[in-house]
């Protein structure tokens, strides 16, 4: 397995797991942490041992924010031109589910990051947050996207406009998260979630992510002929023949991933 010098890797079960491991600097991203996690996350979802991935940080921080020691002086051309906040585009086009485990602070560049993410599983310390425009910017990687399709016009304004953060139980009520537990054992509810998520039929597990994700992207209609699409590609594959032979025969279903 590749040695990183910023994140810490392992599998558990069919669960790949990244860890930010940056804690003097409360885990905040910079290129090469960036870097390397895209490069784990995408090594995972080639390899068929996995079949669900979790990012998480530790138990203060998931990530505080993007390093802003690293751009505090740059131009717009630099901005540009060095393509830091792509990275987090790379997300998009991993095909397996991404949980993100979050504790402690998620703000800036660690919120977009957990939001990028297919769900979210959260300690009762965390805290989400988009406080940029404390430093007189933006969220630049998906934070006001994102953050308003999850919990709503109102409650994003207030957060991108003001800085307000939420709790872990806001966020739960929000929408933005999918569930709360305790510290001690959040990263192992996570694992344990893409444990049962890998154990399911593969290729119908990328679809329907495929599917989900679609919805933010196209209207009803087209999302609509997209699922249908989807749905019949489906009845090509042997996992559907042995998933519904199983349900007819009340017996386990044996996955093949084809």
């Amino acid at each position: 397995m590749t040695t990183y010098e910023n994140i810490l890797t392992r599998v558990e079960g069919r669960a790949g797991v990244a860890q930010l491991n940056r804690p003097r600097a409360l885990n905040a991203l910079n290129r090469e942490l960036m870097t390397e996690l895209m490069t784990a996350l995408e090594a995972f979802d080639a390899d068929p041992a996995v079949g669900c991935m979790v990012v998480a940080g530790n138990d203060r921080a998931f990530a505080a924010g993007a390093d802003i020691k690293a751009m505090a002086a740059a131009t717009p051309a630099q901005m540009m031109t060095g393509s830091f906040i792509d990275l987090w585009d790379r997300l998009h086009h991993i095909s397996k589910p991404v949980i993100a485990a979050v504790s402690g602070f998620a703000l800036g560049g660690g919120c977009e990051l957990a939001m990028a993410c297919d769900m979210i599983i959260a300690s009762e310390t965390a805290q989400f947050g988009q406080p940029e425009i404390n430093l007189g910017v933006i969220p630049g990687a998906g934070g006001t996207q994102r953050l308003t399709l999850a919990v709503g016009k109102a409650l994003a304004m207030e957060m991108v406009l003001n800085g307000r953060t939420l709790s872990a139980e806001e966020a739960l009520r929000a929408g933005l998260i999918n569930r709360v537990y305790p510290v001690e054992v959040y990263l192992e509810e996570a694992i344990r979630l893409a444990n049962a998520i890998a154990a399911r039929a593969p290729v119908a597990v990328r679809l329907a992510k495929e599917a989900v994700n679609a919805s933010f992207e196209m209207s009803l209609r087209a999302g609509l002929d997209h699922e249908r699409r989807l749905f019949y590609l489906l009845f090509s594959t042997d996992d559907q023949k042995e998933g519904m032979d199983a349900f007819i025969n009340k017996r386990p279903a044996h996955w093949r991933g084809q």
